[in-house]
């Protein structure tokens, strides 16, 4: 199993919120190219990030932080937050980006999703965010009328190889992962790379993950309240 250490970013600066919260943010760092150094230093081999404000009002406001983070880090860098049409698509995979997120898009243009597959194959991965067993959208502030299964099976008949799946009401709590829906998910779609997002809190978190077989757990709050450390849970996930 891979980790992905994560990078939110807001006005420039690594934050987390709490269930997606914009109004409970807390500022972790003012320099994210530094914070994947530190990832990379402890041993990983990707980086998630996410522009909270491109979520929220879609755009690319942080465009330049992130491009900086791959060229800082040299890593595997994935993005989601405000990826709606192909041009914003293309502009992060021809600076060197590894892999998009799409999100609401997903939602809301499946036919987007077909032409950026069609296009990109696995450069191209999907977040589904869940909340009280619908998909959210629009930076979580908006439910959409799609449960996780439905969603799943949409987007695995669309070519998607890979998945991003967020409970937002663990995101963020330090409670621990929603076990049974990723073990539910990774089951029921197995040809999917799932990757689990929202509330890995310790190091038995990444232990249970692991055992699911899925391809990979986000480390987030986490890691920047060092509750969890990173070298350690990049080798446990291994």
């Amino acid at each position: 199993m891979i980790i992905y250490p994560a990078i939110d970013l807001y006005e420039g600066c690594a934050v987390r919120l709490v269930k997606g919260d914009y109004l409970q943010k807390t500022i972790y760092h003012n320099d994210p190219p530094s914070v994947a150094l530190d990832f990379k230093k402890c041993g990983a081999e990707r980086i998630h990030t996410v522009d909270l404000e491109g979520a929220k009002l879609g755009g690319t406001p942080n465009y330049e932080v992130v491009k900086k983070i791959k060229d800082t880090s040299g890593l595997f860098v994935e993005i989601g937050g405000g990826i709606r049409d192909m041009e914003t698509i293309r502009k992060y995979l021809d600076s060197g980006i590894d892999r998009v997120i799409l999100g609401t898009a997903a939602v809301e243009d499946p036919s987007l999703v077909k032409e950026a597959v069609s296009l990109y194959q696995e450069r191209i991965a999907v977040g589904i965010d869940i909340r009280d067993g619908f998909v959210a959208i629009k930076g979580w502030l908006e439910n959409s009328s799609l449960d996780a299964e439905s969603f799943f099976a949409r987007m695995q008949d669309e070519g998607v190889s890979t998945i991003i799946c967020t409970d937002i009401s663990k995101d963020g709590m330090m409670m621990g992962p929603n076990r049974e829906l990723y073990q539910k998910l990774s089951e029921e779609f197995p040809g999917i790379d799932l990757i689990a997002s929202g509330g890995v809190s310790g190091i038995e978190d990444i232990r249970y993950l692991k055992t699911l077989g899925i391809h990979g757990a986000i480390v987030g709050k986490a890691y920047y309240t060092k509750a969890i450390d990173l070298k350690e849970a990049i080798e446990v996930a291994k």
